[in-house]
């Protein structure tokens, strides 16, 4: 296991069994630019073009231990960018899940999309990219047991509430706060928001979120 896995274990940001061992098993070296592979093990953000960042450790491992995705769950990666959250999410659902990626950037899209392939869950068909905006969501694999946005908002869009499968959970950054949404009903959502954190805007076809 990794310096990094090891420290955010014994911080308390990695606590279950399944996001541990996809931490362990999908590194993130996979998902940075090549020059930046040394950098990979360290616990900060870093640049993958376009104005786009690999998101810190810490920060995706508090989202996933939040998110509780389970093997054989069907769950939305919105702006997937370098895949590495596509990848973990994968690991977790295993062979019979799936995971729907979606990045508006297109090369950022082809870059997540090959280097996702590096572990066959192309392959496989545990996961699909569409190099696309996710303001309208993905219908048509829709309903989601789970949503993980890794872009910011100010508020949640409409269809990512539709599509969260009643009893669903979505982790979404709001602003400079992560939330967690549990969808208990059609109409009504549990919310808990936790501050801090920073994020990239969510971009749409014609404006930012």
């Amino acid at each position: 296991m990794s310096r990094l896995v090891n420290n955010l274990i014994r911080n308390g940001y990695l606590t279950s069994d399944p996001v541990i061992d996809a931490f362990s098993k999908i590194h993130r070296v996979e998902f940075v630019p090549d020059d930046l592979a040394s950098q990979a093990e360290a616990d900060i953000p870093l640049p993958i073009g376009y104005g786009q960042t690999i998101s810190q450790p810490l920060t995706v491992a508090f989202m996933l231990e939040l998110l509780d995705p389970r093997r054989g769950q069907n769950i939305l990666d919105v702006g997937s960018g370098s895949g590495w959250t596509t990848g973990l999410l994968a690991h977790i659902v295993g062979d019979n899940g799936s995971v729907v990626a979606m990045e508006k950037i297109v090369e950022l899209c082809e870059f997540g999309k090959k280097n996702v392939a590096k572990f066959n869950f192309l392959k496989k068909g545990i996961v699909e990219f569409h190099c696309e905006s996710a303001n309208d969501g993905f219908a048509k694999k829709a309903p989601y047991d789970r949503i993980l946005v890794s872009a910011s908002v100010k508020e949640i869009p409409l269809a990512f509430k539709q599509q969260l499968s009643i009893g669903g959970k979505m982790v979404i950054p709001v602003e400079n706060k992560i939330w967690y949404v549990e969808k208990e009903s059609a109409e009504n959502f549990k919310i808990e928001k936790f501050p801090g954190f920073a994020f990239v805007p969510f971009v749409t076809n014609s404006s930012k979120y």
